[in-house]
């Protein structure tokens, strides 16, 4: 029986061998490629590619049958990176003398979960293949379940190589840049590619747990997580001046100097100033400071969290450049409009190379009292609910709430108020809330917070008390 709860909003995904095994991913790979082959025929080429994890190639093997039960032709790209997954379905490969490129990509990754997970995340026909249509997928599988044999044929594509030589191409001029940093891959696949691309330019690094390895031995591998930072910080107490640190699938980074752990929307607005007149994308968790300066020299967009959803608006208004907190930066200035933390790697480096003073940049600022992301226990089932009622108590808020001047809700409630906003949102890949505050005054965040958490209390009060 096939777990309806791994099909979600961005990827399927879930806990190998319960919900994630031979008859779930077999069924997977066929009825995806029936909609591949659907539209494309005998030029059905899907290239796949895993991460570290010690399940991913046997997950391979499940979903390479599937997909040439379906009739696809399967691309093995081997262990990659996400971003390296993505950057094939822009290549071209030759197979048995035909020169073929991939309409489709699979990237089986559990990203940054814990090591019993795995998941694909799919693109079809260079688009993010995600919401109505993964859960239409899901739908149609346990509709539909049938016997599929053993069948993993497929032929080997070597798309690191190209991409090695596109990075080093397009990043030659950094050729021997002296100043030293460091590198924490976390044990994941950042260094498929990563070290001899490096190594080629002759640039100054050292690398920490460079080796990919499931298992993560040496810390998990969220670099959005503070913990999970340590061991780099710690190296920055050298002679090290800045550092990048990578998710599992290496399609998120940190960014770190001496003095500043750069989250994604400060990257953004370090980006946006090397450009003209840019239109750039942030979530619902973006900093305002980086709304109102982009806004002074370009258009900036607040939009849905989710590295789908931010791909999709990217290429709908041609925009520059789309970032999330959480270190997803997406390029379409200069290339593919995916999230790729290898590449965003040397967008950095270059800004560094261009003389632009990191720390000084910052301390510039203006100043602001935030909070990182905090989540809020509740569950599948009501965790949208609670979203709806907290909307409603919006509307009328109790006596002594702070005074709301706008609510965006493009995704959950972004509430303003006189001097910073309060963020509820739920969140797509677990049971939690997520709420984030900001102001310019330290009180204030501290006000805004303690306000809206008790909203979410009376919410899941009323919740509680209408069920019962």
């Amino acid at each position: 029986m096939v777990n309806k709860s791994i099909f979600r909003e961005y990827d399927i995904r879930g806990i190998v061998g319960s919900d994630l095994n031979s008859e779930s991913v077999k069924l997977i790979g066929f009825y995806l490629g029936k909609k591949v082959y659907e539209q494309f025929k005998e030029d059905s080429y899907v290239s796949i590619g895993y991460d570290a994890r010690t399940h991913s190639p046997e997950l391979f093997s499940y979903l390479a049958s599937g997909f040439n039960k379906a009739g696809c032709i399967v691309l093995n790209m081997g262990m990659v990176a996400t971003g390296i997954n993505y950057f094939s379905n822009y290549q071209t490969f030759e197979i048995e003398g035909k020169k073929v490129q991939p309409n489709t990509s699979v990237m089986i990754t559990g990203s940054h979960n814990p090591s019993e997970y795995n998941g694909f995340k799919i693109t079809f026909d260079k688009k993010p293949f995600f919401g109505e249509d993964i859960y239409s997928l899901g739908d149609e599988i346990l509709a539909n379940p049938i016997e599929i044999e053993d069948n993993d044929k497929n032929y080997a594509i070597d798309v690191k190589s190209l991409y090695i030589d596109y990075i080093v191409n397009e990043f030659s001029f950094l050729k021997g840049m002296k100043q030293k940093f460091v590198i924490d891959c976390g044990n994941g696949v950042a260094d498929t590619v990563l070290t001899t691309i490096l190594d080629k330019l002759e640039l100054n690094y050292d690398g920490l747990f460079c080796t990919p390895d499931g298992t993560f031995p040496n810390h998990h591998p969220d670099p959005s997580e503070e913990k999970n930072l340590k061991d780099i910080m710690e190296a920055l107490k050298g002679d090290y001046e800045f550092g990048f640190a990578y998710d599992g699938d290496a399609d998120r980074i940190a960014f770190l100097t001496k003095k500043y752990n750069v989250k994604g929307d400060i990257m953004a607005l370090l980006f946006a100033k090397t450009m003209t007149n840019p239109t750039i994308i942030g979530e619902v968790k973006c900093t305002q400071v980086m709304y109102d300066l982009i806004n002074e020299k370009g258009t900036a967009v607040m939009y849905k969290t989710g590295h789908s959803n931010l791909k999709v608006k990217l290429k709908e208004l041609n925009a520059d450049l789309a970032a999330e907190v959480s270190g997803h930066i997406f390029f379409n200035d200069r290339y593919f409009g995916f999230d790729d933390a290898i590449y965003a790697t040397f967008r950095l480096l270059e800004l560094i190379y261009n003389k632009m003073d990191i720390d000084k940049e910052i301390d510039a600022l203006p100043k602001t009292f935030s909070t990182e992301e905090i989540k809020v226990k509740t569950t599948e089932e009501e965790k949208f609910l609670l979203i709806d009622k907290v909307k409603e108590l919006l509307k009328n808020p109790p006596a002594g709430f702070p005074h709301i001047k706008d609510i965006i809700d493009v995704d959950g409630v972004r509430v303003i108020f006189d001097e910073g906003w309060g963020l509820v949102r739920a969140s797509n890949t677990t049971p939690v809330l997520v709420t984030r505050f900001e102001s310019t005054n330290e009180t204030k965040a501290k006000e805004y917070e303690e306000c809206l958490n008790s909203l979410i209390q009376t919410a899941k009060d009323e919740l509680n008390s209408a069920s019962n």
